[in-house]
C-alpha cells in the first residue's frame, strides 16, 4: 500500500488525462439521462457514508456487519420518521401559503431593486439622464406579473420527485450491508498479475468518495453555523433554517451560493422594507462565507482529500455545467475524483512492464495447462 501511495505522486500523461475528462463528460452525459435513479443514488452514497462510522463502531463493539447494518438504518428511519411526523403537519398547513409567500417575497425584491435605483439615481446626473429607475421597473413589472405561473409547476416537479427520493435508504442499507461482498466481487473478477493493484484501486475509490462526501457534510455543517450565527447577529428571522437551506444550496457550484444569498435578500427586502441595510448586510455576510468557503473551509474539508488542482476544478464544473446542466453542477467532482483515481490506476497497469510481463507469462502458463490437461 505504501508503494501504491508513492506511486500516485508520479506524474500522469496527457493521454491518461485525456482519457479522464473524456469519461467523465461522457458518464455526466449518460447520468443526466438517467437521473430519476442519479439523484437517488446520490443521496443515498451520502447516507452511507454518513451511517458509515455509526456501524464500523458498533462492529468493533462485536456485532456483525449485517446487525450493525440494520440497526444503524433502523435508528436512521426513526429519527427520520419523528422529524417528518413534526415537520409534514407544518408544511402541509402553509403549503396553501406557498403561492402566495413566494409571490410576497419576489415583489419585495423588487422594491428594493426599485428604491436602490432612484438613489443611485439621486446621486448620480448619468443614471439619472437614463431613467434606469422607470426602465427598470417597467420590466419588473412585466416579469412579477408571471411569478404566480411558476410556482405551481415547480411545486408539483419537486413532489412528483418524492417517491423515486424512497430509493435512497433502501440503496444505502444494502451499500452498508453489502458493501465488502461487492468489493470482493470485483476483486475476484480481476488476474492475479493485477490483484493487489485492484484492492488498491478499490481502496482508492471507496477513500475519494468518502472522503468527499463526508467532507461535503462538514462543510454544510461549517455554512450553516456561519450563516446562521451571521443572520442571527443581524437581526433576521428564523436565522438557523435560512442557513441550512443556504447551505444545502450551495452543494450546487457558484448557482447554489447565487440562489442562497438572493433567498436571504428577498427575505430582508420583505420582512425589512423601510431598512435596506438589511440586505446590504446580508450581501456582505454572503460575500465573507464565500470568502471563507474559498479559503478555509474548502480546504479544510473536501480539498484536503481530492488532490485536484484548483484550475482543474474550475473548468471541470463548467464542464459539468455545459454537458448535463445542474445535475452536472454536483455531479462533476465526485465523478471526476473516481474517474481520476482508476484512470491513474489503468495508466499505471498499461504501462508498468512488470505488470504486464507478469499478466502475460500468467496467460501463458494458463494455455500450456489448458492444453497439457487436452492431452492427458
Amino acid at each position: 500500500m505504501s508503494a501504491w501511495r508513492g506511486a500516485r505522486h508520479r506524474q500522469d500523461g496527457p493521454f491518461v488525462w485525456a482519457g479522464i475528462i473524456t469519461a467523465t463528460c461522457l458518464l455526466l452525459f449518460i447520468l443526466q439521462k438517467v437521473l430519476w435513479l442519479t439523484v437517488p443514488l446520490l443521496l443515498a452514497l451520502l447516507l452511507y457514508y454518513f451511517l458509515f462510522a455509526p456501524m464500523q463502531w458498533l462492529m468493533h463493539r462485536g456485532l456483525e456487519r449485517s446487525q450493525a447494518a440494520t440497526l444503524v438504518m433502523v435508528a436512521f428511519l426513526l429519527v427520520l420518521g419523528a422529524f417528518l411526523a413534526l415537520v409534514l403537519p407544518w408544511a402541509a398547513g402553509h403549503l396553501l401559503d406557498g403561492q402566495s409567500l413566494a409571490t410576497r417575497y419576489v415583489h419585495g425584491g423588487m422594491g428594493l431593486l426599485e428604491r436602490s435605483l432612484h438613489s443611485l439615481e439621486g446621486s448620480s446626473a448619468i443614471f439619472a439622464n437614463a431613467h434606469l429607475a422607470d426602465k427598470v421597473a417597467q420590466r419588473v413589472d412585466v416579469l412579477s406579473g408571471g411569478v404566480e405561473h411558476y410556482v405551481e409547476p415547480a411545486v408539483a416537479a419537486i413532489l412528483s420527485w418524492a417517491p423515486t427520493l424512497l430509493l435512497a435508504p433502501f440503496l444505502a442499507f444494502f451499500f452498508l450491508r453489502d458493501g465488502g461482498r461487492f468489493q470482493r466481487m470485483l476483486a475476484s473478477a480481476v488476474p492475479n498479475a493485477f490483484f493487489e493493484r485492484s484492492l488498491c484501486l478499490l481502496h482508492e475509490m471507496d477513500r475519494t468518495t468518502r472522503a468527499y462526501f463526508q467532507g461535503l457534510l462538514r462543510l454544510t455543517l461549517l455554512d450553516t453555523v456561519t450563516l446562521a450565527l451571521g443572520l442571527w447577529w443581524i437581526g433576521f428571522p428564523a436565522p438557523l433554517w435560512l442557513g441550512l437551506i443556504c447551505a444545502v444550496l450551495a452543494w450546487l457550484p457558484f448557482v447554489g451560493s447565487l440562489l442562497g444569498g438572493l433567498l436571504v435578500v428577498l427575505v430582508a427586502a420583505t420582512d425589512f422594507p423601510t431598512n435596506p441595510d438589511m440586505a446590504y448586510a446580508a450581501v456582505g455576510l454572503f460575500l465573507a462565507a464565500r470568502m471563507l468557503d474559498d479559503f478555509v473551509y474548502m480546504p479544510m474539508t473536501i480539498g484536503r482529500s481530492l488532490h485536484m488542482h484548483p484550475l482543474l476544478t474550475v473548468l471541470m464544473i463548467f464542464v459539468g455545467g455545459a454537458v448535463a446542466g445542474v445535475p452536472g453542477l454536483m455531479l462533476v467532482l465526485p465523478l471526476l475524483g473516481v474517474v481520476m483515481v482508476v484512470g491513474q490506476t489503468l495508466g499505471r497497469i498499461v504501462t508498468d512492464q512488470r505488470l504486464m510481463a507478469r499478466y502475460r507469462h500468467g496467460r501463458r502458463l494458463q494455455t500450456q495447462q489448458a492444453s497439457a490437461d487436452l492431452l492427458a
